[in-house]
Order: structure tokens, then C-alpha cells, then sequence
């Protein structure tokens, strides 16, 4: 009897994937480095919550240890 879809390589491939989250290994859009994280916070010159950079690129302890940022936060964000 052929294989339904649900039954098939996808579902297996799908199911590999969650497994793989599950042990923590990164997920293939982090290999290819699709996501990035993004830092967000309020600064003196724009009080709201905004984009402050990358998280590879700003140092987001160093902005909060000089009082140029708070409220800081970081976002996994598509590149």
C-alpha cells in the first residue's frame, strides 16, 4: 500500500527537526544564519522601544552599563 503524505519523508524530516530542537542543535535556518538576534531598547533620544542594532555587532551590557540604553532586550529577527 503506498505511503500517504502524512507518512512520508516530509513528516519524517519534520518530526528529525522538532528532535533536533528538542536537544538543543541548531535548526537548519540557523546554520544559514536566516535569523539573527536583534537588540531593542529606549535610549535618551528616542525614549520608545526600538531597534538598536545586531546583537553580533552592539554590545547591549556595554550600552546598558553606560546609561546609553535601557529596557534592553533581545529578538530572533530575520536578517
Amino acid at each position: 500500500m503506498p505511503r500517504g503524505y502524512e507518512d512520508g519523508p516530509v513528516a519524517e524530516a519534520a518530526q528529525a527537526r522538532r528532535d533536533a530542537i528538542e536537544r538543543g542543535e541548531p535548526t537548519e535556518a540557523d546554520r544559514r544564519g536566516i535569523d539573527r538576534r536583534a537588540v531593542y531598547g529606549s535610549t535618551d533620544d528616542n525614549p520608545e522601544m526600538h531597534f538598536l542594532g545586531w546583537a553580533d555587532e552592539v554590545d547591549a551590557d556595554d550600552l546598558f552599563a553606560k546609561g546609553r540604553a535601557w529596557g534592553i532586550t533581545l529578538r530572533r529577527k530575520p536578517e
